[in-house]
């Protein structure tokens, strides 16, 4: 029997987080994000679960690959500043295919900048923030519901892809508070484990690309690196087919699974004059903005910004004359967006900074500007 919950949009992560089967979170407390930690040190010891505050960001990451490589499913949660400490390891994490979850509640930025005010200015740091070719999946959720669902679905995806998977929230939707319905049949992807000790190879270069994972301990002997690496793990760093293989594997498991992957909804879009794209918290501000607006206008809300669902947004924009991105911050996703529509649409950046959402009537006068040139 469903369970119904009025809570905030943190303590929702840390229950969804539960539920998903996370059993070990490490991480150090950063405004917006430290609710999710306390939740989960309340709440992990009463599932067998555990949580450990390290010393940093730096460590936190590191502690989460090797959680997850003990076999247990693995989270940390921070903010930008956070993230930006953690990237050699997730660089690590991308190298050494380790299914774990990273939740970003993102906050005024660069530097220390807003702490308790919401953007979305780590849009572009999800994508590129590690060095190297690799293929990030990120959620991005716009309601306490959705963080909740979507952190469900950020273990789900990294156990079946066997990758880090982003859950890239903001401060508004972190701190408010909604009602939120758990069900009672949640689907949760369990990790696919080796069969046999005797012949597995840990980095197979399978068809789907996603090996089974085994856990230390269990008696496989496996060799774990960020080093250049052939299938059973050994390092061999000279060899251009070596590394030429190990990478487009890894970025084709999540590129040729892109339709599977890719989330959006997508609102009167067919016949639309003006196609609105948003995702997160100013979404909320969008429905209300083309719920009230006397012209042709269309939303997509795009769930997964990585990978970037550029096929569905080219089709939902083909017939617009313009398309406008609403977005906290000066225009991340904007420069995707206006890539996916090849020039078919006037693509137009409404960016809001200083931590206030944008507002329903400043995106109605920008409607208004759109539609006045």
């Amino acid at each position: 029997m469903a369970e119904e919950f009025f809570i905030q949009g943190n303590e929702a992560c840390a229950k969804g987080a539960i539920a998903a089967g996370c059993r070990f979170f490490a991480g150090y407390p950063i405004t917006p994000s430290t609710e999710i930690a306390e939740t989960l040190a309340r709440e992990l010891p009463k599932v067998g679960g555990s949580f450990v505050q390290m010393e940093d960001e730096i460590a936190s990451a590191g502690a989460i690959i090797g959680g997850s490589w003990g076999g247990a499913k693995s989270m940390t949660a921070t903010s930008g500043p956070g993230i930006s400490l953690m990237q050699e390891n997730i660089g690590y994490a991308f190298m050494t295919e380790t299914p774990i979850v990273f939740v970003n509640v993102q906050r005024g930025s660069p530097s220390t900048a807003q702490p308790t005010m919401a953007a979305q200015g780590d849009m572009m740091q999800a994508r590129w923030g590690s060095h190297g070719d690799y293929e990030p999946i990120a959620l991005s959720p716009s309601s306490v519901q959705e963080f909740f669902d979507f952190t469900i679905k950020a273990f789900n995806l990294a156990e079946e892809y066997r990758v880090p998977v982003f859950v890239m929230a903001d401060e508004v939707i972190g701190h408010m508070r909604e009602k939120i319905v758990v069900e009672d049949n949640i689907e949760i992807v369990p990790r696919k484990r080796p069969e046999k000790v005797d012949g597995h190879i840990p980095f197979e270069n399978i068809e789907n690309g996603t090996t089974p994972m085994p856990a230390f301990g269990d008696g496989f002997n496996i060799h774990v690196t960020g080093l250049t690496h052939d299938e059973r793990g050994y390092p061999d760093t000279n060899n251009p087919e070596t590394h030429d293989t190990l990478i487009q594997r890894i970025c084709d498991k999540i590129l040729n699974n892109k339709d599977k992957i890719c989330s959006i909804k997508a609102e009167n879009c067919e016949d639309a004059d003006i196609v609105i794209v948003s995702y997160g918290a100013p979404v909320r501000s969008v429905v209300e903005a083309v719920r009230r607006c006397d012209r042709k206008v269309g939303y997509i809300k795009i769930d997964t910004p990585w990978p970037f669902p550029d096929e569905q947004i080219a089709e939902l924009t083909a017939n617009a004359k313009d398309v406008l991105v609403v977005e906290m911050n000066l225009g991340q996703m904007y420069y995707e967006v206006d890539r996916a529509c090849k020039k078919n649409s006037n693509v137009h950046l409404l960016g809001v900074i200083g931590g206030l959402l944008p507002t329903p009537d400043e995106i109605l006068e920008k409607i208004d500007e759109i539609g006045g040139n």
